[in-house]
């Protein structure tokens, strides 16, 4: 089986060691566990200039080293090593771009805790350190973690990463995790050199009364730019409940005066941007409510309908989006979406969108 997931990325390597002989390939991959998704997606967005499609194939590979010393890396193949732009179809079709995204090591061998040095993802609720599709927060530092059961410390400095508009400067960040009673709990701090300081806390928890699973969260963070001092902050709380085959959702939103939190402008749990094309992530002084019913009509069939409402009070540009989706999942490791739906913004005619998303995990 590791052979088989192995072979894709075995592939490349091969390429680059024609000398060496079989056995030696076999030993220098004995040891090498790979996981990892290759995706594709189709948007077509009335309006816009043209369809477009996206491509991205991520490959991670763990290599133990010794018992305590274990080689981490990330191999990206895409429209764009972190950001997989789209291409329009009416373009000429491209190759892929090649990129290594993450090389560090791992240290285990001190009592419950773990050292990690090298280029790797930043992982905090302030950024996305992998997605299938989307883009990637990088950095060149260090990441120790430890385990004081029920709580785990992290820390991390990084002198050099990838993420838009402070790439280059130091970020530092400390966070605490626990579980108390059934609630996990979270609370971070993140300091970017020169540029901003932000902390943000979170809730979230798993219920079942009577047959009924409940899913609550609740999650405030604040930002704060070090050259004029404006504050940011996003403020969500959402429940996921499921009975039988039906399940639901509902979420509410409220940014700051001056904007939500976004460090990396992407998806990342500072923001709130649950459904499609409407989120939380760039609007002031704004709320947004998310709500979406579903039912899993077969073993590998879900059906929903999702709705999204933001009211820009700032702006004005209020947006509205409805859309139905169809997950149709053929196998553990393979599955695919298809959307269509209608999106509106204020003052605009309403415009149709559709979407197929295609996606294996290995």
């Amino acid at each position: 089986m590791k052979i088989t997931k192995l072979s894709m990325v075995a592939a490349l390597a091969v390429s680059c060691l024609s000398t060496a002989s079989a056995k030696d390939l076999a030993e220098a991959i004995k040891n090498v566990d790979v996981s990892g998704t290759a995706a594709y997606r189709y948007n077509d967005y009335e309006g816009a200039s043209d369809a477009s499609n996206n491509y991205k194939i991520a490959a991670t590979l763990k290599s133990k080293v010794n018992d305590d010393i274990t080689f981490n890396s990330r191999i990206i193949i895409g429209d764009g090593t972190t950001s997989p732009k789209s291409i329009n179809t009416n373009d000429a079709d491209t190759e892929a771009k090649f990129g290594l995204s993450e090389a560090n090591f791992s240290y285990s061998g001190l009592n419950n805790a773990t050292v990690t040095f090298g280029k790797q993802g930043i992982a905090t609720p302030f950024t996305v350190a992998r997605d299938s599709i989307g883009a990637e927060s990088t950095g060149t530092g260090v990441l120790a973690t430890y385990n004081l059961k029920p709580l785990t410390i992290a820390g991390a400095y990084f002198n050099q990463s990838n993420i838009n508009n402070v790439a280059g400067k130091d970020i530092a960040t400390v966070g605490i995790l626990g579980s108390f009673a059934g609630i996990n709990a979270d609370a971070w701090f993140i300091d970017v050199n020169d540029v901003a300081k932000a902390y943000t806390a979170g809730l979230n928890a798993s219920y079942e009364v009577s047959g009924l699973k409940l899913n609550p969260s609740i999650r405030y963070s604040e930002q704060d730019y070090d050259a004029n001092n404006d504050e940011i902050s996003t403020f969500k709380v959402d429940m996921g409940l499921a009975v039988g085959i039906i399940d639901a959702y509902l979420g509410y939103g409220k940014s700051g005066k001056n904007g939500a939190v976004a460090l990396d402008g992407n998806s990342s749990d500072t923001t709130f941007d649950q459904h499609w094309r409407v989120g939380l992530i760039d609007q002031a002084d704004s709320e947004i409510l998310f709500a979406n019913i579903g039912a899993q009509i077969a073993n590998n069939v879900h059906v929903s309908l999702k709705h999204s409402n933001l009211d820009a009070v700032a702006s004005g540009d209020d947006r509205k989006e409805t859309y139905a989706q169809v997950a149709y999942k053929i196998s553990s490791n393979f599955m695919t979406y298809v959307r269509f739906g209608e999106y509106k913004e204020e003052n605009t005619k309403a415009s149709t969108s559709g979407r197929l998303h295609v996606q294996y995990s290995f």
